[in-house]
């Protein structure tokens, strides 16, 4: 254990030298043995690497990065900080295959990053009522026929933020990666929502606690958006942006890329119609689509439940009947037909759909999910 321990703190430390990636720090570690030998190498060795010269031989030799990765240490101690190493059995698997894939992560939540089945998805900050809905109507089907799905995303404003919260909703883990240290939330208008993904997922990061939120370090985390998972979604996207930046990671780590189509003429559709006109990105408009595309065995909880398992009252039978008898049936009609008072009814709903005893599909259409004799 003191051994693992004073790697972890050599590991830390070299990825602290300033001007050296994960890629020069996998390929000191795989050359010298470890990142314990990578820090007591003479200077002549170091510089006889291919790529490392003086001026990297000397940062590595810097006396202070130690200290720097004790106090660090001291840190995940106080804060119930777990690290993830990169080659070690924990380290999320398709991560583990990209090439410039971080050495270590900082995680706090234990959900979501080592699930079976895992999506990723991105999108426009500024997203419009359709992206917003699409959004959470995919993650809401996803979460009825996968159950135990993890959704990856950067808990940025816009599409980000509405995925982690669908996914928070409808009770799927989720895993927020972030471009900065553990020590804060960037916005912070998210904080709470990060609270709650500590409970039903995690949040990630490979920057240790000191390092703020600028802006290089959001390009610099897409590519652990991206490369954790199968595929990444985008739902709405500018000609340019971080979400299209995540697309093109996806794309050479050769995942799946799938694209919501958006409205010609609409800036915030026009990334994700390009995607789909490039034949980069596979064009999607339902979770079934995503599903279909993986190859994923979708069934879930989408098979009625029989009606010996669940207690119905009278009223709820009397609801659950019209809705399955008749299509695109509004809460008003329902309140007519059963006598119900209208906000008893979607009272009722509410709790229905909570239950899973119903779903409810796009233009508020009411489908029943267990058998009603």
């Amino acid at each position: 254990m003191a051994d693992e321990s004073t790697e972890l703190k050599y590991l830390i430390a070299l990825t602290m030298v300033p001007a050296i990636g994960p890629v020069t720090a996998k390929k000191l570690i795989e050359t010298l043995g470890s990142a314990k030998d990578v820090f007591r190498q003479k200077r002549r060795v170091l510089e006889s690497i291919e790529g490392i010269g003086p001026a990297l031989s000397r940062s590595i030799n810097e006396s202070s990065l130690l200290g720097q990765a004790e106090s660090e240490m001291e840190f995940m101690d106080r804060h119930h900080i777990d690290v993830l190493i990169y080659n070690k059995p924990n380290f999320p698997f398709l991560l583990n295959q990209c090439n410039d894939g971080p050495v270590l992560l900082y995680m706090r939540g234990d959900r979501g990053l080592n699930c079976e089945k895992k999506i990723s998805v991105v999108g426009t900050r500024r997203a419009s009522s359709y992206g917003k809905e699409m959004c959470r109507e995919i993650i809401r089907d996803l979460a009825l026929k996968l159950p135990g799905l993890s959704i990856i995303s950067g808990l940025a404003y816009g599409i980000d933020v509405i995925a982690h919260r669908a996914a928070l909703e409808y009770g799927l883990p989720t895993v927020a990666v972030l471009g900065h240290g553990l020590t804060t939330i960037y916005p912070s208008s998210h904080r709470e929502t990060a609270k709650k993904i500590i409970h039903q997922g995690a949040l990630i990061s490979d920057f240790h606690s000191k390092m703020g939120p600028e802006r290089n370090n959001f390009l610099r985390r897409n590519r652990i958006i991206a490369g954790p998972s199968p595929a990444t979604l985008v739902v709405e996207s500018a000609k340019k942006g971080g979400a299209l930046i995540t697309a093109d990671m996806a794309f050479h780590y050769n995942r799946e890329v799938l694209s919501v189509p958006g409205r010609v003429g609409d800036v915030r559709s026009e990334g994700t119609n390009n995607l789909i006109m490039s034949s980069m990105a596979t064009m999607v408009e339902s979770a079934g689509d995503i599903i279909k595309k993986l190859s994923w065995d979708g069934k879930g909880n989408d098979a009625p439940v029989p009606a010996r398992e669940v207690n119905l009252t009278q009223e709820e039978q009397k609801l659950l009947i019209s809705i399955g008898e008749i299509p695109d049936i509004t809460p008003g009609t329902m309140s007519k037909l059963s006598g119900i008072p209208i906000q008893n009814v979607l009272a009722m709903l509410l709790e229905m759909e909570l239950k899973e005893w119903i779903s409810v599909e796009p233009g508020n259409r009411y489908r029943t999910r267990i058998s009603v004799n």
